[in-house]
């Protein structure tokens, strides 16, 4: 997204905006996405004391976000955003979904999640490996009210051998067939603009910047 010029911002006036996840490839890449919206400032969950994770007991995308970002809007009074995102393979059944970060267990591994997919198509053909990202967002208030969601998705098929050093999860594995790359091989500012999470995102910024302009954050 093109960046434009703002005049100087006072930082006393700033909104607090919370990227609630641990994941720091993740919360890079939607810091990116939001840059440059007035007044408003992206923190992590490293700009505030430590607190439990919030347990993720839904089922879909959508309800995992919406249980993230209320859980830590409340955890810290502030406005949050927080997304669900995974991998889904139609040759598993669209696995591994919401369990897609601790797919080959906790903690967290991404070198051991890709192994376990790879084992787990042993024998499925290329044409058969067909997946997408998928990417759900949830915006609540510091009160724990909802104020949106947003998706976006993407499709590929899973190869065995990784490839690509720009990315983090399932992105070594995940090929484009119409970029000819995986999505560890293509730039951060090409990721961000196709990508499930850009998509979300993106859309999420039209939402802060409509909030903003009606004097509702």
């Amino acid at each position: 997204m093109v960046g434009t010029a703002h005049p100087t911002v006072n930082m006393e006036h700033q909104i607090k905006l919370l990227i609630a996840t641990g994941n720091t490839g993740k919360a890079a890449e939607i810091t990116a996405e939001l840059a440059g919206v007035d007044d408003i400032q992206c923190l992590s969950l490293r700009d505030f004391p430590p607190v439990e994770e919030c347990e993720e007991t839904g089922t879909t995308f959508e309800e995992n976000a919406i249980l993230k970002a209320k859980y830590y809007a409340e955890k810290f009074k502030v406005l949050t955003l927080a997304d669900d995102s995974g991998l889904e393979v139609d040759a598993l059944n669209g696995e591994p979904g919401v369990y897609s970060a601790r797919y080959a267990g906790t903690p967290c591994d991404d070198l051991a999640n890709n192994a376990k997919l790879v084992q787990s198509l042993a024998g499925v053909p290329a044409e058969q490996r067909t997946a997408r990202f998928r990417c759900v967002m949830a915006m609540v208030d510091s009160d724990g009210k909802l104020l949106g969601t947003a998706c976006g998705k993407i499709e590929g098929r899973i190869i065995d051998e990784p490839r690509g050093q720009n990315g983090f999860g399932y992105d070594p594995h995940f090929f484009m067939d119409e970029l000819g790359k995986t999505t560890a091989e293509i730039s951060s500012a090409e990721k961000n603009k196709i990508s499930h999470r850009g998509q979300a995102t993106g859309a999420m910024r039209t939402l802060l910047e409509k909030l903003y302009r009606e004097k509702k954050l």
